[in-house]
Parts: structure tokens; sequence; C-alpha cells
């Protein structure tokens, strides 16, 4: 079995994630930027760590001991047109879900190269390879870690260190309804609001994605991406096929 750190395990789709591995008998180290939200999880390890933190990185890692498998997970998202939405949001958004997953994988990258041997699994989205309005800045976010994602595949290989992508469309999770929203109803782009319930689909829960999470984990050669459940591999599998000339869903939005 595995010894697997996740970042983001105090609720949704980490705090799920938590529980799958070690309910399949891995060593799960998790951590949160506050441990105390940790307590009830069958975990070995319960570890602070702020993914935007360097020294809260560091301790992590340094205390979490050794560490086979990265689950980065730890992410946020909000709501606002691009035209109004705070560019220090979209700043802070880049500096969780991008830059974050970033200086984890560099803390753990340099043992895992050393034993010739590791992997790195990113909670990204569906919105990694697409776009929906109103949460452009989130999907700004996970395009930017799927480029990291695809680059470390690339620069890693020869390490023996395996990288996959893991993209869940909607899920149950809460995370939509904590995001942060920047506009109200006498906003000009409120009325995307309906569109964007339309296109949310089919909702999956935590677990299933956790799931396949864990199921990629454990494939001797796992796929750089990897969809999160039904939905989403429909949805990608409709992105993929879709013509380049227009943005995908235009037609699909009454506006």
């Amino acid at each position: 079995m595995s010894s697997v750190l996740i970042t983001g395990a105090s609720r949704g789709i980490g705090r799920a994630i938590a529980i799958e591995l070690a309910g399949r008998g891995h060593r799960v180290i998790a951590t949160a930027r506050r441990p105390e939200t940790l307590a009830e999880l069958p975990v070995d390890r319960r570890l602070r760590l702020d993914v935007t933190d360097q020294d809260s990185v560091d301790a992590a890692i340094r205390d979490a001991g050794e560490v086979d498998v990265l689950v980065s997970n730890a992410g946020e998202s909000v709501r606002a047109p691009l035209e109004s939405v705070p560019l220090d949001e979209v700043e802070r958004l880049f500096r969780l879900n991008t830059l974050g997953a970033l200086r984890v994988a560099q803390g753990v990258l340099p043992a895992m190269r050393a034993r010739g041997a590791g992997r790195l699994v990113f909670v990204s989205s569906i919105q990694g390879r697409m776009v929906l309005p109103l949460i452009g800045p989130y999907g700004a976010t996970k395009w930017a870690l799927e480029a990291i994602a695809e680059t470390l595949a690339i620069e890693t290989r020869r390490f023996g260190i395996q990288v996959s992508l893991v993209q869940p469309g909607a899920v149950s999770s809460g995370g939509g309804e904590r995001a942060k929203v920047h506009f109200d109803e006498a906003d000009p782009y409120a009325p995307l609001l309906d569109a964007l319930a339309v296109l949310r689909g089919e909702v999956v829960t935590p677990e299933a994605v956790a799931a396949t999470v864990a199921d990629t984990i454990e494939q001797a050669e796992p796929p750089l991406r990897v969809p999160g459940g039904a939905p989403a591999k429909s949805v990608l599998e409709a992105r993929k096929a879709a013509p380049e000339d227009r943005p995908f869903l235009m037609t699909e939005i009454d506006w």
C-alpha cells in the first residue's frame, strides 16, 4: 500500500478521498489549513498545510515522512463576470488552485526523484478543458493547472514519476455554494445564472470522485487525464468533438 498525502482534506472531495484511501489500506496523511477539522478522519497523520504558505508546506512535508503519492486537491471557486471580477480575487485563486498545487509538488518531487518512483494526482475539473460563464477565473486556474501537470508528466517520467489529472464535473461537495459571489441581480450579466444552472448537468458525489482518484492511484499505468465520473466523460468527449472555430457551448446558452 502507498503513503498518500492529500491537500484540502477537511471537507468535500478531499475528505472523501482520505476516507476512501484509508479504507483501502493506504497510509493517509490528511492535511488542511485547520487540522482540527481532520479530527474524525480514520487516517495515519493529520497535519496543518496551507498550500499558499511555503513554510507551512515545508513543515508538513517534513512531518509527513515518506510520501509515495501526492493528491493535490486544495482549491476554491468564485462567481463573477470577467468584466468586473476583482483582480485580487483572481490572483487569490491562482495562488491557491494553481501555484499552491505546484508548490506542494515541488516539495515532494526531490524525494520521489531520488527514489525513482512516485505519483502526482491533481484534482482538476472539466473546466480545465472548457469554460463556463461566470466561473471563468476558476476555469483559468484549472487550465493553468493542466498545463503544469502535463509538463510535469514529461519532465519527471524518466525518474519513475507518474502524473494524472482527475477531472470531475459538478460535484455535490458544497464548493459552488461556498464560492464568493461578486455580482447581484442588477448586474447586466445576472441572466447568465439561469444558463449556468442548465449547464451544470448531472451531479456526482464526492465519494464517486474519491473512488476515481483511488482507482487511478492503484493503476499500474494510469492515464494523464481521467474523467471524474460518467457525466464528466460525456462532456469532455463532446468538447473534444466540437469544432474549434467558436466557443464550446455557445449555441447551448440562451444569451
